[in-house]
């Protein structure tokens, strides 16, 4: 059995994102969380709630509680989300382009009884 979480429009690039993501892959649920807590970057406490999310929707779908050392993150990835685009203004009339850039987390947690 497994159960997903959604975390659509952070305001975090997609690539510093990712850094974090890799950390926790394949790991279980206890053990990612232990991770995230320690890790010093701003996208780990996006992915840390994301997760958390995923392991409550995987428990209110369950019939039996599961422990979260039991559960695991089966996938996890980030996908570019929405671009803003701002200006700030340069020399002699320019403008130059500052990019507002968003990301999309996806997580998918499952029981760890069918891999």
């Amino acid at each position: 059995m497994e159960a997903r979480a959604i975390a659509r429009g952070v305001g975090l690039s997609t690539r510093k994102t990712r850094l974090v993501v890799d950390l926790v892959r394949g790991k279980s649920v206890e053990r990612a969380l232990e991770i995230l807590e320690y890790t010093s970057k701003a996208a780990a406490k996006v992915v840390q709630k994301t997760i958390l999310s995923a392991m409550h929707n995987l428990g209110e779908k369950s019939d039996h509680p599961i422990e979260p050392g039991n559960m695991r993150v089966k996938r996890i990835y980030v996908d570019e989300g929405r671009t803003m685009y701002r200006i700030r203004p340069r020399a002699q009339g320019r403008a130059f382009r500052i990019r507002k850039r968003s990301s999309h987390i996806t997580v998918i947690v499952n029981d760890g009884s069918n891999d």
